[in-house]
C-alpha cells in the first residue's frame, strides 16, 4: 500500500500559488490599479482647470498692460504699468517694436521691477503678439505662462509664472500617493480577513476530503466516513456547491465499497458453496472408485459403475451451470433469433407434464396476435423450463401450476420506476397454488445456491438442486434485457418474466393436448 502524502488541510499555510493569496495579491493590484488611474484623472483634471485658470489670468494681464500703455504716455520701452496695483510678484513684461523686444521686465517679491538680462530675452523670442498663448522656460525665474497682443493697440507681451501651479500638483501628488498608500494598505488588510473568513469553508471541506484520504479503503470492514458538515453544503455558494459535491461523492464511495463488500461476501458464500456442491459427488466418485479396486463385495460392480456415472453427470451439470453463470457476468452476446414465445412455453410446458404427471398443469395464452421476441431460443427455453422445474420440485403432488403468456403496454409509470424492458413487451407468469417461499428466504431467492430446501415440501423422492436455477434463470432473463420477478404467500407463488417484444412476428401456436 502506498504511503499517504500530507495533505494541505485547513490549518496550512498558503504558499504564492494558493487561492487566498491570490485573490489578496489580485485585488490589491486592481485597487492599486484603480487608484491610480483616479489619481492620474485628478491630477489631470486639475492641472487643466489650473492652467486654463492661470492662461486667463495671463490674458487678462496683458489686456491690462495694453489699455495703460494706450492711457499713459511714454517711450516704446516704457512699462510703467507694472507699478500699478494688483500686479502678482513674479509678473512679465514686455514690449515689442518690429517684432523684437525692446524692454523686458519682472515684478519682485519686493514690488520693484527688476530688467530682464539678454539671456531671459532670448527665452522670449518667436513669440507673435497674436494672442496665443506659450510655455517657456526663463533662466533664473522658472517657467513662464506668456501671450502677446497686438492688434490695433500697443503690441505688449505679458506672463506669470506656473510654479503656484507645480506646486498645487505635486502636494496633490504626495496627498493622494498618501492616501491610496493607505487606502490600499487598509484594503489589502480588509481583504485579507474577509477572504479568510469566506475560504474557511473551503478549508473544512479540504480538511474532510483529507480525512476521507487517509482512511485504508482497501482491506477491513467499510467504515461510517466523514461528511462536511450541513453549514458548508450551502449551494448558494461556491464553497458549499464543493462540500455538497463531496458529499455525493463519498457517498457514493461508500455505497461503492459496501457493494464491494457485499460482494466479496456473495463470492465467498459462492466459492465454499460451489466448493461443498463439488465436493460431495467428488466424494461419492472416490468412494466408489475406493469399493471397486478392493474388490468390495457390498456392491455390485455394474451399481457402483453407475452411481459414478450418476455422480459424474451431476458434477458435470453444475460446471456448466457455472460456467453458463461466469459468462453472463461477463456480459458475452447470446445467440438472437427471432422466437415466438407462445410456441416456447407451450412446448415447456408440454415436457414439464412429462417430467410431473402428479401436478396440475395449465396453459392460459392471452395473446391474440403471435408474439415474437428476438432471443437465443435454448437459453430462454432454459429460463421457463428452470421455473416450472422449480414449482414441480418444491410443491407437493396435485399442485395447480398455470402458465400465463400475456402482451402488455409498459406504462409511463413502469418505465420510470422499473428496471427492464419499456414499451411493448410480453410477460411470462408461471403461478402454483404450494406452500410458497418463506419470508426471509424471499429477498435472496435469486441469488446463487439459494435454497429453499427446509421450508418447502419436496416431491418424494426427489433429488436436492444446486440452488443455480433461479439464479440463472434471472441472469439469462437480464442478458436479454428483461427482468424476473417474484410474488409469493402461503397458496400462491408467481414468478413472472418480462421481456420485450421483437419485431417480426411468427405463426401461433396451437394449444397443446391435455393441456
Amino acid at each position: 500500500m502506498r504511503p499517504f502524502r500530507r495533505e494541505a488541510g485547513a490549518g496550512a499555510r498558503p504558499g504564492w500559488r494558493s487561492l487566498r493569496v491570490r485573490l489578496v495579491l489580485f485585488v490589491s493590484v486592481t485597487l492599486a490599479v484603480v487608484c491610480a488611474a483616479m489619481a492620474l484623472t485628478t491630477v489631470y483634471v486639475q492641472r487643466v482647470y489650473l492652467l486654463g485658470d492661470l492662461d486667463q489670468r495671463v490674458t487678462n494681464a496683458a489686456e491690462r498692460s495694453q489699455g495703460g500703455l494706450q492711457r499713459r504716455p511714454g517711450g516704446a520701452t516704457d512699462l510703467g504699468f507694472l507699478n500699478e496695483r494688483g500686479q502678482p510678484t513674479g509678473t512679465l513684461a514686455a514690449r515689442f517694436a518690429d517684432g523684437k523686444i525692446n524692454a523686458a521686465e519682472v515684478v519682485t517679491e519686493d514690488g520693484r521691477q527688476d530688467v530682464l538680462g539678454a539671456a531671459q530675452r532670448a527665452a522670449l523670442k518667436g513669440i507673435t503678439p497674436d494672442g496665443s498663448l506659450h510655455t517657456r522656460t526663463i533662466p533664473g525665474l522658472g517657467t513662464y505662462r506668456v501671450t502677446a497682443l497686438g492688434g490695433d493697440g500697443v503690441p505688449v507681451l505679458a506672463g506669470l509664472p506656473m510654479d503656484g501651479i507645480q506646486q498645487v500638483i505635486d502636494r496633490l501628488v504626495v496627498l493622494e500617493a498618501v492616501i491610496a498608500g493607505v487606502g490600499l494598505a487598509a484594503a489589502a488588510c480588509a481583504c485579507a480577513v474577509v477572504i479568510r473568513r469566506q475560504l474557511r469553508p473551503l478549508g473544512r471541506v479540504a480538511a474532510t476530503a483529507a480525512e476521507v484520504a487517509r482512511v485504508p479503503l482497501n482491506r477491513g470492514e467499510v467504515a461510517d466516513l466523514a461528511r462536511v458538515a450541513g453549514r458548508d453544503t450551502d449551494p448558494g455558494t461556491e464553497a458549499g456547491q464543493v462540500g455538497a459535491v463531496l458529499n455525493r461523492l463519498i457517498d457514493h464511495v461508500e455505497a461503492s465499497l459496501a457493494e464491494r463488500q457485499r460482494t466479496e461476501q456473495r463470492m465467498r458464500r459462492f466459492l465454499t458453496d460451489a466448493s461443498h456442491e463439488l465436493r460431495t459427488p467428488l466424494a461419492s466418485i472416490a468412494g466408489y472408485a475406493e469399493f471397486m479396486n478392493g474388490g468390495s463385495t457390498t456392491i455390485e460392480p455394474e451399481l457402483a459403475w453407475h452411481r459414478v456415472s450418476a455422480q459424474s453427470a451431476r458434477m458435470t451439470d453444475l460446471v456448466e451451470d457455472l460456467l453458463l453463470l461466469a459468462r453472463l457476468d461477463e456480459g458475452r452476446p447470446l445467440r438472437r433469433a427471432e422466437v415466438n414465445i407462445a410456441t416456447l412455453v407451450a412446448e415447456a410446458v408440454w415436457d414439464a407434464q412429462a417430467a410431473g404427471g402428479d401436478h396440475d398443469w395449465q396453459l392460459a395464452l392471452r395473446v391474440d396476435t403471435p408474439v415474437t421476441v428476438v432471443a437465443d431460443p435454448s437459453r430462454l427455453h432454459q429460463v421457463i423450463a428452470n421455473l416450472l422445474a422449480n414449482a414441480r420440485v418444491h410443491t407437493p403432488a396435485g399442485t395447480k401450476i398455470t402458465v400465463i403468456v400475456e402482451a402488455t403496454e409498459a406504462t409511463e409509470a413502469t418505465e420510470a420506476t422499473e428496471a427492464g424492458p419499456q414499451g411493448p413487451h410480453c410477460v411470462v407468469r408461471v403461478r402454483d397454488d404450494g406452500p410458497g417461499i418463506p419470508a426471509d428466504l424471499l429477498p435472496t431467492v435469486f441469488e446463487r445456491f439459494t435454497r429453499a430446501d427446509a421450508s418447502r415440501s419436496r416431491a418424494a423422492g426427489s433429488e436436492g438442486g444446486s440452488g443455480l436455477g433461479l439464479a440463472i434463470a434471472a441472469a439469462i432473463t437480464e442478458a436479454h434485457g428483461g427482468r424476473l420477478e417474484v410474488v409469493s404467500e402461503p397458496g400462491r407463488t408467481e414468478f413472472s418474466v418480462t421481456l420485450p417484444i421483437g419485431p417480426s412476428p411468427g405463426p401461433s401456436p396451437s394449444p397443446l393436448p391435455g393441456v
